[in-house]
């Protein structure tokens, strides 16, 4: 039985097309590799490709596609909304088939290495290939971007797991690691503040805010007896999320990862981000995927609004995801690509 891993690199381009088709053709002239998707945003300026094959194939292949966009995308003169820190902003492998996380840490590594030495771009480890915990969570990792990593990366603290401790200005770093499969997902808000859309974020995501006196917003930072920060944890276990204002859109999002979609899944996401929007007098209008998706958490999502209807389950897998689709909003900024729904993705 083969061993199958998922590779999501995500680029630092989503307005040339050309230039992401240049990368994504390193990834398919690897023999043995599927690209399964390719998701460019205009707004964030940030490509998510998926591949699955074989460990080899697809460490070699994620290695070809983070040398082309090293050679490609110049970070000094990329902006966008969303945070990044290099041509190659993360690189993740997950493990699908046969093959565990410990094993696909140990190819992540490899990877790893190889981008170190050969191409000289600073690499840090993330996730379940980080030993160190204190520096294994992406956002951290990422703190102050690709314009602060200039100093960042000479604090001994901030040294990369390989590669050159200096901040390469036209290619920056990378992040790669190893992980569990999840979804990322948005959703629309009939407004364009991104402070509203952040009070929203923040009070799903598990990570919740930092608590303050007085003002939630501006007033002083609680801390505990150590000087950190306190916080107030959101609603929801094993989701990430941000907001931020998308112009080609016309409108504010709440940015998620469902890192697992056992404990919070897709649908119920949806629904509490529903519920927060209203108690600040906002409206969800629809949602959007980014990437692939299992096709069992949009049965379930299907399932879910039946029974809240009060209508029997009993029918076909189409009309189920029709449900899904059409309750959640997944079509409204764009019709939702059948592809983009896996049976075998996680």
């Amino acid at each position: 039985m083969k061993k199958l891993i998922e590779c999501v690199p995500n680029f630092s381009e989503g307005r040339d097309l050309s230039i992401i088709k240049q990368i994504t053709d390193e990834v398919e002239a690897v023999e043995g590799v599927r690209l399964l998707n390719v998701d460019p945003g205009k707004a964030t300026n940030r490509t998510v490709v998926t591949f699955v094959g074989e460990p080899e194939q697809v460490i070699e292949a994620a290695y070809r596609a983070i040398r082309k966009a090293g050679e490609l995308i110049d970070m000094s003169k990329h902006s966008g909304e969303h945070p990044r820190m290099g041509a190659t902003d993360v690189c993740p492998l997950i493990p699908i088939a046969n093959i565990s996380m410990e094993e696909t840490a140990e190819f992540a590594k490899r990877l790893a290495e190889r981008v170190g030495s050969e191409l000289a771009i600073p690499v840090y480890l993330y996730e379940y290939a980080q030993a160190d915990k204190s520096r294994s969570n992406l956002s951290i990792i990422r703190a102050g971007e690709y314009e602060g990593f200039f100093k960042k990366i000479k604090q001994p603290e901030w040294a990369p797991d390989f590669g050159p401790a200096e901040f390469d200005g036209r290619r920056g770093a990378t992040v790669i690691g190893a992980r569990d499969f999840l979804i990322a997902y948005n959703v629309n808000l009939n407004t364009t503040s991104v402070r509203r859309a952040n009070s929203i974020a923040f009070d799903v995501r598990e990570a919740g805010r930092v608590m303050r006196e007085g003002d939630p917003i501006n007033g002083k930072i609680i801390t505990d007896e150590n000087g950190k920060a306190r916080s107030i944890p959101g609603s929801l276990k094993s989701v990430k999320a941000i907001g931020w204002y998308i112009e080609e859109y016309g409108v504010a999002q709440i940015s998620m990862n469902l890192t697992n979609i056992e404990i919070t899944p897709l649908h119920i996401a949806f629904d509490e981000v529903c519920k927060k929007a209203d108690a600040r007098g906002i409206r969800v209008t629809g949602s959007e995927l980014v990437g692939l998706i299992p096709l069992k958490s949009l049965l379930d999502a299907g399932r879910y609004f039946l029974a809240k209807q009060q209508r029997s389950s009993g029918v076909s897998e189409k009309e189920l995801v029709r449900i899904a689709i059409k309750t959640m909003g997944l079509d409204e900024l764009g019709p939702l690509n059948p592809k983009n729904v896996s049976s075998n993705t996680c």
